[in-house]
């Protein structure tokens, strides 16, 4: 029986999810990660690593959704209590403020959990297709 073995280069998970932030390729670090606004590039124009592999998903907005909601429920609560302003001023401020902040967030967030997907080899990134289990 042969088996085969091969080495897998180490691939540094927190440069790879630094890089991912700054909407960048996880591997070079220098091409752009995004065609638009959330629309992943097949490969990095720079180093021509694939990116089509990743399968961030729901994660992404799960995070947005996690920070965010933390963010603006300890803002209403704080000036709730230290300044009691009416439900109208509430709205005027924490309706845009938590638009902006989810749009500010969604693509840096998603850069970085696709560079968490590439540095630890996830979902076709490692070189060979996911099992999919199962009877195929």
């Amino acid at each position: 029986m042969s088996t085969t073995t091969f080495t897998e280069t180490k691939r540094p998970i927190w440069p790879a999810i630094k890089r991912g932030l700054r909407s960048r390729c996880p591997n070079c670090g220098e091409g752009k990660m995004f065609s638009s606004f959330v629309k992943v590039n097949g490969e990095c124009p720079s180093c021509g690593e694939e990116l089509h592999h990743h399968r961030a998903d729901d994660f992404p907005p799960y995070l947005v959704i996690f920070i965010v909601g933390h963010v603006i429920i300890t803002g209403v609560l704080l000036v709730e209590v230290r300044y009691a302003i009416s439900t109208w001023a509430h709205l005027a401020i924490w309706i845009p403020l938590t638009i902006a902040m989810s749009l500010a967030l969604l693509q840096p967030l998603k850069g970085g959990v696709i560079g968490m997907q590439w540095a630890t080899r996830m979902h076709g990134f490692g070189g060979h297709p996911d099992d999919k289990g199962g009877d195929q």
